[in-house]
C-alpha cells in the first residue's frame, strides 16, 4: 500500500503548520505555496483535517489554520490511518468486505505480510510532527556545513 498523493499533502500541510506554531494562523495560500500542494486540493485536505481533529481555524482578516493538538501529539501513523485508512503492505491483505482471499488461511505470505504491516506501523507510530521538524533542522544545518572562520 503507497500512500496516497493527499495523504501526503495532509502530512505537509501539518508538517508546515508545525513548523509555523506561535505565529498565529496560517493561510491555505502560505500553506500551498511552501508546501507545493494544489490551493483548491489544499482546502478540501484542510477541512478533512479539521474534522478529524488535527487543525483548527480561525475566520477573519487574520485568519487561517493552526494545529489543534501540539506537534508532539501528532504521528505519522494516526494521519495516514485518517486519510488512507488501515496499514497495509498490500491490497489483499486488507480486510474488504465481501472479498476473501482465495487461499482461505493457505497463504505462505501472509506471515510476511503481517510482519512487514508491524514495521511500517513502529515506524509510522514513532513519528510525530515535532520528529520532522527536528529533521529538516538537522538537514539544514547539515547543508550549511561548517561557520566560515577567517
Amino acid at each position: 500500500m503507497a500512500v496516497t498523493q493527499k495523504c501526503q499533502y495532509a502530512l505537509r500541510a501539518l508538517f508546515e503548520l508545525a513548523l509555523r506554531k506561535g505565529d498565529g494562523p496560517v493561510s491555505a495560500g502560505d500553506i500551498a505555496e511552501n508546501q507545493a500542494i494544489p490551493k483548491r486540493f489544499l482546502e478540501v485536505i484542510l477541512h478533512q483535517l479539521r474534522q478529524g481533529g488535527f487543525v483548527d481555524s480561525q475566520r477573519g482578516k487574520e485568519g487561517g489554520f493552526y494545529l489543534a493538538r501540539p506537534a508532539e501529539d501528532v504521528t505519522v501513523g494516526e494521519v495516514i490511518r485518517f486519510m488512507d485508512g488501515p496499514i497495509n503492505p498490500v491490497d489483499c491483505h486488507r480486510e474488504r468486505p465481501g472479498q476473501e482471499c482465495p487461499l482461505r488461511g493457505d497463504c505462505v505470505f501472509k506471515g510476511v505480510w503481517d510482519e512487514a504491516r508491524k514495521a511500517l506501523e513502529r515506524v509510522y507510530d514513532t513519528r510525530t510532527l515535532k520528529d520532522l521538524i527536528a529533521e529538516k533542522r538537522r538537514l539544514e544545518q547539515e547543508t550549511a556545513g561548517p561557520p566560515y572562520v577567517i
